[in-house]
């Protein structure tokens, strides 16, 4: 059965190209457009799509409020198009801690000049989208893990790779991580520009301080550092000093940043003195390189079924044994925090 689709955007041109990308794959039905948010909360109600394509920007209600209103009180997968601003970034983060399960940026101003670059990521991201669990998202902040579990730092190192779903993921591990947690390395894939704005949410809410890497950035404890979105990252080490490298190149397993290319670089240069965690997200990538990890002597902990959004990486890494321990979202920091 098609995946039947809702179009909700305020430009018609936006709309007509979304559409057209969209119903040139056989799995996907376009069953219907809307111009702002009024209009498509009846044909929700009227039609019960399996996802929407919801833009930020709209008149009467923005897309924001409509996707807060949307998840009280009908959760359904979303999937934003949000333009590549820096005011675009920081609401499109809005969004997926709204409850959005993944988003796609509009590459430029004219919607048309973007076409194919958004066709291929546009149409697997509505098919993961599908295929997604909604969570009800709740008031509560994540339990912390026990602050006097480290009760001094430690050499370690933490590489994470994570994908659709990974912002709220990751927000939940690093909150429950004490102030003292080993050096952490994160691959979100992200486009450029929305790194940034990630990484200092996330530094507002955590006891460990997280920012976007730089070049040499050096791997200490009670710091995260995330890949920048449209760069790879890897681990190099200088005597006893463990830094941070960033690159361009090709793209690897689909992406760039890639957790493959971190996880191996981790596997090669830090072996046993890493540990490794792959979260929510579709696709495979991570999965061969925390194989590596876990063959270089690292241990590994893979997010469970039941707590992922998508269930596409981290099965592929248990799948082919890359996976020591898998444990539900919430017991990933206890669980770094107990390999240590």
């Amino acid at each position: 059965m098609a995946i039947r689709v809702l179009i909700v955007d305020d430009s018609a041109t936006a709309r007509a190209v979304l559409g057209d990308i969209l119903t040139s794959d056989a799995s996907i039905e376009v069953i219907g457009t809307a111009s702002d948010a009024f209009v498509a909360r009846d044909k929700i109600v009227e039609l019960r799509p399996d996802v929407i394509c919801l833009d930020v920007e709209m008149p009467r209600m923005d897309g924001i409020t409509f996707l807060k209103k949307l998840m009280h009180y009908m959760p359904l997968p979303v999937i934003m198009v949000s333009s590549l601003t820096q005011s675009g970034a920081k609401t499109t983060l809005e969004a997926l801690e709204t409850g959005a399960v993944d988003f796609v940026p509009k590459p430029h101003s004219h919607i048309y000049d973007g076409k194919d670059e958004m066709r291929d990521e546009l149409i697997a991201k509505v098919k993961a989208a599908a295929k997604a669990k909604v969570f009800k998202k709740t008031l509560t902040a994540p339990q912390a893990a026990n602050q006097t579990s480290l009760t001094q730092t430690t050499n370690k190192i933490v590489a994470i790779g994570a994908s659709t779903g990974g912002t709220e993921a990751l927000k939940d591990v690093l909150m429950a991580l004490p102030r003292n947690a080993p050096g952490m390395i994160i691959v979100q894939h992200m486009p450029a520009n929305f790194t940034a704005q990630f990484a200092q949410r996330l530094n507002s809410l955590c006891s460990i301080e997280v920012r976007e890497a730089k070049n040499g950035d050096s791997i200490i404890p009670g710091v995260a550092l995330i890949a920048p979105g449209d760069y790879h990252m890897v681990v190099r080490r200088s005597g006893a000093r463990y830094y941070v490298e960033i690159g361009g190149g090709e793209k690897v397993s689909g992406h760039r940043p890639s957790a493959d290319v971190l996880f191996n670089s981790v596997a090669k240069i830090a072996g046993a003195n890493a540990i490794g965690v792959i979260l929510t997200g579709m696709g495979g990538d991570g999965a061969k390189g925390l194989l590596a990890m876990k063959n270089a002597g690292a241990r590994t902990i893979g997010q469970d079924e039941a707590s992922c959004v998508v269930y596409g990486m981290p099965k592929v890494a248990y799948e082919i044994g890359a996976v020591e321990k898998q444990l539900p979202l919430n017991k990933v920091a206890n669980g770094i925090i107990s390999f240590i």
